[in-house]
């Protein structure tokens, strides 16, 4: 089955003028129990932490010490396993086009394990596209009571936007769930093994925010009236958001790769 796979991913390469592509562990949110686990369905290998790459005539997957064992019980038939503490993949893998999805890597992580190849973006998955994984529907997200977390989640907010005063900034973009869970108080279902609310957060100097997520699960902060509707960003619109912040200066929490003309990291 996993043997299919790879040959089906293959196929695909042509169509993208690609050599190899790069299937990582972690989902869009990087979180290590991602909901559509990519890395499993393309190696078999079901450990926390890892990535693979498959080329035309080879196959590679990088885990580090704890998951040595496991990768080669798992995935060694059809993957050279490689310790990434003992080998860096851009001393084996060279001067290659290789595909990515760019929403599920940092621009540092790309230059720091590729930098000897070619990189190319592909927006639509390619392991999504050969495998169909089932939708998983979660409960709403919740409120915590202010008692229970120490802060309101306004007193948070007004220490953020100081923050950006201070820094002469406009805007500050929060990619990183658990940020997003502390600075609203809130939990919940998306991850099988943590309450964080799969979510990411844009908030001006203003004090007015923009929530990132899933409108099914914002429907109890809507009735606790913490956001307002007009306040939800889908995903799809972001680029073209922030392609509007032209000429404002913006604070970043986050690895993502961003408008450098417009974005400030801390």
């Amino acid at each position: 089955m996993i043997l299919k796979k790879i040959k089906i991913l293959r196929k695909k390469f042509k169509q993208y003028k690609i050599d190899g592509y790069i299937i990582p562990k972690n989902d869009e949110y990087f979180s290590e129990y991602a909901k559509n686990d990519r890395l499993k369905n393309i190696t078999g290998f079901s450990g926390s932490a890892g990535f693979a790459v498959v080329l035309k005539k080879q196959n590679y997957l990088f885990v580090d010490g704890r998951y040595t064992i496991q990768a080669h019980q798992q995935s060694s038939k059809n993957f050279k396993i490689i310790e990434i503490h003992k080998k860096l993949p851009h001393t084996i893998i060279k001067n290659f086009n290789l595909g990515y999805d760019p929403k599920l890597f940092t621009s540092k992580l790309l230059s720091k394990y590729f930098i000897n190849n070619n990189l190319v973006s592909i927006d639509q998955n390619l392991i999504d596209q050969i495998f169909r994984f089932k939708e998983k529907h979660t409960k709403p997200f919740y409120s915590l009571d202010t008692k229970i977390v120490g802060e309101a989640y306004g007193s948070k907010i007004s220490k953020v936007v100081r923050f950006l005063k201070n820094n002469k900034a406009d805007y500050c973009f929060i990619s990183a769930p658990e940020n997003v869970a502390w600075l609203l108080n809130i939990r919940g279902y998306d991850n099988p093994n943590s309450p964080i609310a799969n979510a990411r957060l844009i908030l001006n100097k203003k004090k007015e925010l923009c929530l990132i997520a899933n409108e099914n699960n914002l429907k109890n902060l809507l009735l606790e009236k913490k956001i307002k509707k007009k306040q939800i960003l889908p995903i799809n619109s972001l680029p073209q958001f922030l392609d509007d912040l032209k000429g404002k200066n913006s604070v970043s929490y986050t690895h993502l790769t961003l408008p450098t003309k417009r974005i400030v990291e801390i």
